[in-house]
């Protein structure tokens, strides 16, 4: 088996599956996000995840769920921002003009939405995987990353391994079995071995989330982003799709229409456990130089 730690690009392969089928993962365009949360409330009734909240009001907008946890595998951001009076773009979609500036009727600054259905990113080089000191999480044969509840600790080592923060212990009531236990998607890994759709890109009604093999993805988002280049929206940019960044490419990957950093995402990520061999490597030349002094000091004791 190769070592997770320097990024397979089978990771699957990798994992020890012999002849494993195509790699799985989602591509999710946000220029054609609605916001509807049909993604949000598929997830939770297949993967019957408790709820988080979710009906209580933040004030930050219609974003409700706030973030991803053990209680939210997916999450739909809402960001609203200033926009240029040129910000009207086509898209692509039927009579709509997402997500072009809205000028108020007193003049005012105009204004546009940006949306985004998040979720785990199934890195290549997956953080939470390399820490897990029990096997809990495991590398499946779609190349996705998946939590066993029944052999999790609750160690947490999981939780600072990711560089997106998303996998988190569930808090509830006593008796819930998943209390205490590491959470988060699992690409539908139990729909997946049936040979269906995820249960959020089945219910999103503007196949905002797209799912697939990822190599499929991959072309279908790049001729996506010259679409909308084609058509004036020139900050569109794909997101995770990279398998040079710091993960190793994810297996959830994005078309953001303004920088990372503007949907909660972080600009660079890097896998905690990418120095690991570095580190490993400077700790036995440190043992070798201590261990040399050390039969140095004998030896100058033994002429004595």
């Amino acid at each position: 088996m190769a070592d997770q730690l320097f990024g397979p690009s089978d990771p699957a392969a990798d994992a020890g599956y012999r002849d494993p089928p195509a790699r799985k993962g989602f591509f999710t365009d946000t220029s054609i996000c609605i916001g509807c949360k049909a993604c949000e409330v598929a997830c939770k009734e297949w993967n019957a995840v408790p709820a988080d909240g979710g009906m209580a009001l933040t004030g930050n907008s219609y974003d409700n769920t706030v973030g991803l946890g053990a209680s939210t595998w997916r999450h739909v951001a809402f960001i609203e921002q200033r926009a240029p009076e040129t910000a009207s773009v086509d898209l692509g979609m039927p009579a709509m003009t997402l997500p072009g500036a809205q000028t108020p009727a007193d003049g005012r600054q105009p204004f546009r939405w940006l949306m985004e259905s998040d979720v785990c990113k199934h890195c290549t080089r997956a953080g939470c995987l390399d820490v897990c000191p029990t096997g809990a999480l495991f590398r499946t044969e779609f190349g996705t990353v998946v939590v066993q509840d029944d052999i999790c600790n609750g160690c947490g080592y999981c939780i600072p391994a990711c560089p997106y923060g998303v996998i988190e212990r569930r808090d509830g009531p006593p008796g819930d079995p998943a209390v205490g236990i590491a959470q988060k998607c699992t690409l539908c890994y139990d729909r997946l071995k049936g040979d269906l759709e995820p249960a959020c890109a089945k219910a999103c009604p503007t196949k905002s989330i797209q799912f697939g093999d990822l190599e499929e993805l991959h072309q279908r988002a790049r001729e996506r982003v010259d679409v909308l280049a084609a058509a004036g929206e020139t900050n569109a940019q794909l997101y995770g799709h990279d398998p040079d960044d710091g993960v190793g490419g994810t297996g959830a990957f994005f078309l953001l229409l303004d920088r990372p950093e503007v949907y909660g995402l972080p600009p660079d990520p890097v896998v905690p456990t990418r120095h690991l061999p570095m580190m490993w490597r400077r700790a036995a030349v440190a043992a070798v130089g201590l261990l040399a002094g050390a039969a140095a000091a004998f030896a100058g004791e033994r002429r004595r």
